[in-house]
């Protein structure tokens, strides 16, 4: 009996294989992602110091983290929770008048002269430590964050309708699939017009150590 001869594999779809399974584990795999904040850098300007301005330390909202996460707002210790509330009732003082001399007719805050003559002139003072932990440093951003999207949120029920927040509107305005020219002008027009009632202002000073 003759010797039989052992066929021959077809290897050439195994490259095809190969790249289907690649494009398999492309697609559904999914990875991790660490939290993260968006800021955008202003561009350095050198300010002659005949136009630099002088800012009164009531309008100064200071936030301070030591390396055990601990916050100190305004001297005082202060839990997560309570953070926001405090940057809005700061922001939204209204106790005095904007660079032009307009007092802020749309605050609704306690209209405290020793607190934030105007939203335009309330600045918050972010200071912490370098052990300070990142997972407390961005919860922190977040909450002041959100003191100034929750202002921006309550003006624009009250300008332009509810369900017409500012949150809604920088979403649908962000949103690729929107094609309406016309639509997206009008919303950049409100976004613009809300982020100047309530300008988000947070100075970083230098990470400290003890």
């Amino acid at each position: 009996m003759g010797k039989r001869s052992t066929p021959e594999v077809d290897s050439g779809s195994m490259a095809d294989i190969a790249f289907l399974l690649l494009i398999f584990f492309l697609v559904t795999t999914t990875m991790e992602q660490d939290n993260g904040i968006m800021r955008k850098l202003p561009a350095w300007e050198e300010i002659p110091d005949t136009e630099r301005v002088v800012i009164r330390q009531k309008n100064i909202f200071t936030v301070v983290v030591n390396k055990n996460d601990q916050m100190l707002v305004e001297d005082e210790l202060m839990e997560l929770k309570d953070l926001r509330k405090a940057a809005m009732n700061f922001i939204d003082n209204g106790g005095g008048v904007n660079a032009e001399g307009k007092k802020c007719d749309y605050c609704n805050g306690s209209k405290d002269p020793a607190s934030s003559d105007h939203p335009s002139k309330a600045i918050i003072s972010l200071k912490n430590e370098r052990e300070t932990s990142y997972s407390a440093y961005v919860a922190i951003q977040n909450e002041l964050g959100a003191a100034y999207t929750e202002l921006r949120n309550r003006e624009a029920v009250r300008l332009y309708g509810a369900g017409n927040t500012y949150t809604v509107m920088n979403t649908i305005f962000k949103d690729p699939k929107v094609k309406d020219i016309s639509l997206k002008v009008k919303l950049e027009q409100r976004l613009n017009k809300l982020k100047k009632m309530y300008p988000q202002i947070i100075s970083e000073a230098e990470s400290k150590s003890n």
